[in-house]
């Protein structure tokens, strides 16, 4: 049964990758052109013609491929329909949309395939950088078609760790002393896959992401050797309700702990 679950995943995989190419492709025809922009009420943040030609570009090939499947998108209306459905795409067509609009190259397309509650298939692509990060549940984390893994960097070595600079000060010694902080990635889904392919050893997620810029880098990072979860240690539960999360933490599954601890004093900021 695993293995044929696998093979399922794997046709994911390989529809998803294809899928986030030629969303890749719409978007960075876009990139660098001004493209309209629009900002969002709930959080004031930029939503561009970039984002929503790159959204539709996937919705047309995922869900004319898998009509069964749920969906949950940034940039479409809110379908409830997803909560009953076991297996959904989880999409983001531009993570990192203000590096977008900035001509930085540190952003991607997240697209996942979420089965009861976690990811199964996830797919990186990030085009003006020509780097294609994967997984399935079944496989190794990839980076262009070769095996990644986390930091081997043990506690005693300085940590790259990526956190705004106004939540490290509130960090206490020694651990903020060990830290060399990563200057601002602006997506989060590409952040979480440096600590996947081990240029970083981790980084801190502030309140209130949400299931679309995680959950494809998820999985990427759980099959390079590493976790995403929130600061008590708990795993990521996607397609609930609501869609957003508490603080969280990414890192190699053998420093978390070490990690999680220092961070706990933040609290629920």
């Amino acid at each position: 049964m695993d293995a044929i679950m696998s093979a399922d995943w794997q046709n994911d995989l390989d529809l998803i990758v294809e899928a986030a190419k030629q969303a890749g492709a719409v978007a960075l025809s876009f990139f660098n052109r001004s493209p309209e922009v629009w900002w969002k009420n709930g959080d004031h943040s930029p939503v561009s013609a970039a984002d929503f030609a790159a959204n539709e570009k996937l919705s047309q090939i995922l869900r004319t491929a898998r009509p069964d499947y749920g969906w949950l998108s940034e940039e479409s209306e809110e379908d409830k329909i997803r909560l009953d459905r076991e297996t959904l795409f989880v999409v983001d067509p531009i993570d990192g949309t203000r590096g977008f609009l900035a001509g930085q190259s540190l952003w991607c397309v997240s697209v996942a395939v979420v089965h009861r509650g976690r990811p199964v298939a996830g797919v990186l692509y990030a085009p003006a950088l020509e780097e294609v990060y994967t997984a399935h549940s079944g496989s190794q984390a990839l980076k262009n078609g070769s095996a990644i893994s986390v930091s081997s960097a043990s506690q005693s070595e300085s940590s790259r760790f990526a956190i705004a600079e106004d939540v490290l000060k509130h960090i206490s010694e020694p651990f903020r002393g060990r830290i060399h902080r990563v200057k601002h990635v602006p997506s989060l889904a590409y952040r979480i896959a440096m600590v996947a392919d081990g240029r970083i050893e981790g980084t801190y997620v502030k309140r209130n992401s949400h299931d679309w810029d995680l959950a494809a880098a998820d999985l990427i990072l759980e099959k390079a050797g590493g976790a995403l979860t929130e600061l008590s240690g708990a795993k990521l539960v996607y397609n609930r309700d609501s869609v957003s999360h508490a603080p969280l933490c990414a890192a190699p599954e053998d420093r978390l702990a070490e990690f999680t601890q220092a961070l706990a004093t933040l609290g629920s900021g």
